[in-house]
């Protein structure tokens, strides 16, 4: 499966190249689609029901597909994790095991299959065995979804490249309390690290896969 991104507003530089192809077995990740980051009333959180409406659609394409789902959450047990990140972001500290905060969005469910990863720092490999579990999976390539693009997506999306995962942000299913923050960071990411696409690029892509196998 070939993801190419041909155009993209997050750029106006057509001399970067981003084609990067996603393998057979492409795993969707989506990083911290917790109640903390899209419920507006947490101090972490923010009005982002688009991005988690396109996140629903890929969801559903990779389920269909037989794909896997990795979800990711923050959470804190004791005040020694990740002190230091706490300290430079201590609205970091709502996110208390027990606590409403860490859950899942309602929206999107969990289920059987789907993985669940539980971190302390920004990336979702840092600290877990997500790569561990990727690579007894087969999984060879990523897309990358969820909040905050400018934090939790951007540090997991490099961390993708760097155990040597082709990586695909879908830059209209992450979001940012700060839209410039947002833009930015998908310039940046697709400049040096990662393609960056429209959900509706990776979802054509998928049911392609679809009507190839029907």
């Amino acid at each position: 499966m070939n993801v190419t991104s041909k155009s993209t507003n997050t750029t106006s530089d057509s001399s970067i190249d981003t084609s990067i192809s996603l393998g057979n077995k492409p795993a969707l990740i989506i990083v911290d689609a917790i109640k903390g980051f899209t419920d507006p009333a947490c101090p972490l959180g923010h009005d982002c029901d688009a991005a988690v409406a396109k996140i629903q659609d890929l969801v559903q394409a990779f389920r269909a597909h037989g794909h896997l789902i990795v979800f990711t959450t923050v959470v804190y047990d004791t005040d020694d994790q990740a002190s230091v990140f706490r300290a430079k972001l201590p609205a970091l500290n709502v996110l208390q095991r027990g606590e409403p905060w860490p859950e899942l969005d309602d929206r999107l469910e969990f289920k059987t299959g789907d993985l669940l990863i539980e971190k302390h720092w920004a990336s979702a490999f840092h600290g877990t065995t997500l790569n561990t579990q990727l690579k007894q999976r087969g999984i060879d390539s990523l897309v990358v979804t969820g909040f905050t693009t400018s934090g939790c997506v951007r540090a997991t999306a490099v961390d993708g490249l760097q155990n040597n995962y082709p990586v695909v942000v879908a830059e209209d299913a992450c979001s940012d309390r700060t839209p410039d923050a947002h833009v930015a960071n998908l310039f940046d990411l697709k400049a040096k690290y990662t393609t960056v696409e429209k959900t509706e690029v990776v979802l054509r892509e998928i049911s392609g896969q679809l009507k190839s196998l029907g």
